[in-house]
């Protein structure tokens, strides 16, 4: 019996795996139809968001049957509480993912963002790969170091956030009505999707070390 539970505990650490990686594959494939006005890349991205419910609802079931029926103590009870956390913290990034992959789409043939804060985006994009990416390693080894890479990379995509909010409300700003609403959105999407890859993030350490480091608010 103990087998398998230690078997069900570890395809919930699988499929929270799985999940990371077609997050990481939908953010870069949003990137890159954000970036490039490519309606069909960004209707992949839009449809395989289905695939990232439909996973983590799975891996939700299962982890209440195993709460339900086998009454996990300790380790084993945090490993399934941080799993349920986790799995919603990505699931909200490949949504965020879509929501980018929505604006290329929308604003298509144009480009979403104008030239006077195009670098800040594309460091934006880059960020959210990376720590995307970091997610995932994080998942498959628990090298904890890869936590701080996070939280820096985070930190940066605030302060980039920070600094799109500055150049809207900049008295130069003279950007249409719908390209405001548009950067504004999509700094948002970049910022709150780097704000779940650091929930992600300490989740894990609560995971390895059994201390909780509490995250911002998540929306």
């Amino acid at each position: 019996m103990r087998k398998v539970f230690q078997a069900e505990l570890h395809q919930i650490g699988e499929g929270l795996i799985e999940i990371s990686q077609l997050v990481s594959d939908a953010v870069q494939k949003a990137n890159t139809a954000f970036s490039t006005a490519d309606t069909e890349l960004a209707q992949d991205v839009i449809a395989a968001d289905a695939r990232i419910d439909f996973l983590q609802n799975d891996l939700d079931e299962r982890a209440i049957d195993i709460l339900a029926l086998q009454g996990p103590v300790a380790s084993d009870l945090r490993m399934i509480v941080g799993a349920l956390r986790m799995s919603a913290s990505l699931e909200r990034m490949g949504d965020l993912a879509r929501h980018i992959a929505q604006l290329a789409r929308l604003r298509f043939p144009a480009n979403v963002i104008p030239d006077g804060v195009r670098a800040t985006f594309d460091e934006l994009a880059d960020l959210d790969e990376q720590i995307a990416g970091k997610v995932k390693e994080l998942l498959e080894t628990r090298n904890l170091e890869l936590t701080n890479e996070i939280n820096a990379a985070k930190a940066r995509v605030s302060a980039l956030h920070a600094g799109v909010f500055k150049a809207v409300a900049a008295d130069d700003w003279n950007e249409s009505a719908p390209t405001t609403v548009d950067v504004t959105l999509a700094s948002r999407y970049y910022e709150r999707f780097a704000d779940h890859g650091v929930s992600v993030a300490s989740k894990v350490t609560y995971l390895v070390t059994g201390e909780w480091q509490p995250s911002a608010p998540l929306v």
